[in-house]
Parts: structure tokens; C-alpha cells; sequence
């Protein structure tokens, strides 16, 4: 079966917020590592680079689990109880993937303003 058209253009928008965080993730990365150079005991620093760090293993995640969504509808017979439940599961991955989108981008905006 073929992915029906909403889940598609769902699966596409998760895609494009999940390299922007892979993006903004690796540019705040270059930012702060140059930082904790300078002052390796900031626990504000070694934290921004956990959370940036985080960011990039949950990308990696979410793109896991939507190959596997995309897998699921190989089969031919898929209920529609299936779909519906890959609708909801990637609508809810969708809100979790903007707040972590917004969080990474206020990291890089504060590392960008730092002296």
C-alpha cells in the first residue's frame, strides 16, 4: 500500500524540521566547542553542548521511527486502524519535533550573542 497523501506531506515536514535541527544542532556544536576550550569547567557551556549533543540523538531517533511508519505501509492489507494510529503517532512526533526545533535555536541565538 502507498502512503496516503496527509501522512506523506507529514512525513515531509518532519523531515525538513529534523535536518533544520540537524543544522542548527551542528552550528551551535561549532559554536560552543571553541567555548568550553576557553572555560572548560562552565557548567553552562558543558550543558548547552548536552543539550545540542541530545538534540542530535533525538533527530536521529525520529528519523528511525519514521522509517519504520514508512516500512509499516509495505504491506498490502493495512487497517485503517493502522493508519490512523501512524497519523497520530506522527502528528505527536511533529509537536516534539518543533519544541526541540525552538530549543536549539534559542541555544544558537544565545551562543551567537555570546562575547
Amino acid at each position: 500500500m502507498t502512503i496516503p497523501q496527509e501522512l506523506a506531506a507529514l512525513i515531509t515536514q518532519l523531515d525538513r524540521e529534523l535536518d533544520r535541527i540537524e543544522e542548527l544542532a551542528t552550528e551551535g556544536l561549532n559554536l560552543v566547542r571553541p567555548l568550553l576550550e576557553r572555560f572548560p569547567d562552565n557548567v553552562i557551556f558543558i550543558g548547552l553542548l548536552a543539550t545540542l549533543n541530545n538534540a542530535l540523538f533525538f533527530s536521529n531517533n525520529c528519523k528511525n521511527r519514521i522509517q519504520i511508519i514508512i516500512e509499516s505501509f509495505s504491506t498490502t492489507n493495512i487497517a485503517i486502524e493502522v493508519i490512523q494510529e501512524a497519523g497520530e503517532d506522527l502528528a505527536e512526533l511533529l509537536g516534539r519535533v518543533l519544541e526541540a526545533k525552538m530549543q536549539v535555536s534559542r541555544i544558537v541565538a544565545r551562543l551567537k550573542n555570546f562575547p
